[in-house]
């Protein structure tokens, strides 16, 4: 099972031939008191282990080409209290690290190593804490001097190395994706299922949770977005506690996380089941937006052209709909669309919900290649202006879906939650008539 995460391991011992590297993973954290926030691992450590525990720090001795954990001992006392812990020698066996020890030997095994290495990796500048601890490592080799004893004389950053490794999924990675999108857009048929006038944002929120726990993913990726009415036109709105109105449209932005890796998915529907007429005319310039978007996806296109082609369109329905004035050139020369329009196509989507992995290279655009998944979410937001008519104040739309470029092309792997306006409105239908008694 974990085989994928050894090789990455080998491919990075690789590229840093006679040099140590060092990821810790994420500390836990408190909400308040003594009660912590659930913990999530720290994603370039789970890219690397797809260890989930605490308390444990990767060490990759290019020296001695090994993959070396750290982590907490087995304790009986602890997992009466705390629950199951690997220890060591099981995380070594199951994860497939060359050697594993207690992460109270960390100092005194790094300190051992440090003078044969040429070079120290670390998440360098990231984490002032783990920056202390390192530089104390590094002060006790200085002090062996006279033993002759050298610290490394360079240092770099190894999140560096890991974000270009991040970009393309291996498959291991796709299969996960594609399940976190499966059930994202099932949360979301659900939602759109039992959406009624009178409700509040956070029902449809809990039906949403509700879905995504069922089929076994615990957490949503991020705070989910459940936005009636105006509350759509905030694009980060997240107090989900208003009462959604007969005749608002409700836009949801919502995923969950699947071992690690997560599901995005934005819809906009009416609350009441049916779109009136400029709710239509507004949905289906985003909806041709988002195809004509889609349509650029495939290896060898460059980073820029999937909101290159969703702009176009949206600008020609700006003015169609006479929410701006000029040609499609000038609007976008001038950034007047901006008004409704104010954020990019898509984000490179993985063990982070915008994940890594530059955008340019060199100052170029960077092409797209196969493995590669990105979001493509336009959207329309109207905020009531005296230069617009009123019959579209207080929209808000936003249609994205989480694509894959194949070798081909790509892959819409959310393609299961309805888009189209007709295949809507027959899903919320069905849902009220399931719920007569």
């Amino acid at each position: 099972m974990y085989s994928s995460h050894a090789e990455r391991r080998r491919q990075l011992l690789s590229s840093i031939g006679n040099s140590l590297a060092v990821l810790p993973t994420a500390p836990q954290q408190l909400r308040n008191a003594d009660t912590h926030h659930p913990y999530r691992a720290d994603s370039y450590f789970l890219y690397l282990t797809g260890f989930h525990e605490p308390e444990a720090v990767l060490v990759l001795d290019g020296v001695r080409g090994k993959s070396v954990l750290f982590c907490r001992d087995k304790d009986a006392q602890r997992e009466l209290w705390e629950g199951f812990c690997f220890g060591p020698q099981a995380a070594a066996e199951v994860f497939g690290f060359d050697e594993a020890y207690s992460l109270s030997e960390l100092e005194t095994r790094l300190c051992d190593w440090l003078p044969a290495s040429e070079q120290l990796w670390w998440p360098l500048g990231r984490n002032n804490t783990f920056d202390q601890q390192v530089y104390g490592w590094l002060h006790s080799v200085r002090q062996q001097v006279r033993q002759g004893e050298q610290p490394p004389a360079c240092y770099g950053d190894i999140y560096a190395l890991l974000d270009e490794m991040r970009v393309v999924k291996d498959a291991q990675e796709i299969a996960l994706l594609r399940r976190a999108g499966q059930i994202s857009a099932a949360g979301h048929v659900q939602a759109m299922r039992s959406t009624r006038p009178g409700q509040y944002e956070y029902e449809v929120e809990a039906e949403l949770l509700h879905s995504f726990v069922r089929q076994g993913a615990r957490y949503p990726a991020y705070e989910s977005i459940v936005a009636g009415g105006d509350n759509a036109c905030t694009l980060h709105y997240c107090a989900n506690n208003a009462c959604l109105r007969d005749g608002d449209l409700l836009l949801i932005d919502a995923g969950c996380e699947w071992e690690g890796y997560a599901g995005d998915i934005s819809r906009t529907f009416p609350v009441n089941g049916r779109f009136s007429g400029p709710q239509r005319d507004l949905y289906q310039i985003v909806l041709a937006a988002q195809l004509a978007a889609i349509a650029t996806i495939k290896p060898g296109a460059l980073w820029h052209e999937p909101g290159d082609a969703a702009l176009q369109v949206l600008v020609q329905g700006m003015l169609d709909l006479k929410l701006l004035h000029g040609s499609v050139q000038g609007v976008i020369d001038s950034g007047a669309y901006r008004q409704f329009y104010m954020h990019g196509v898509g984000h490179f989507i993985g063990l982070d919900v915008h994940d890594v992995g530059a955008r340019k290279l060199a100052g170029q655009w960077r092409r797209l290649q196969a493995g590669m998944c990105t979001t493509v979410e336009p959207g329309l937001y109207i905020h009531p202006d005296d230069k617009v008519p009123t019959a579209f104040h207080h929209i808000g739309i936003r249609i994205e879906d989480d694509v894959l470029v194949t070798a081909n092309g790509n892959e819409v792997y959310t393609a299961d939650v309805p888009k189209e306006i007709a295949d809507i409105e027959a899903l919320m239908a069905e849902g009220r008539q399931d719920a007569k008694p």
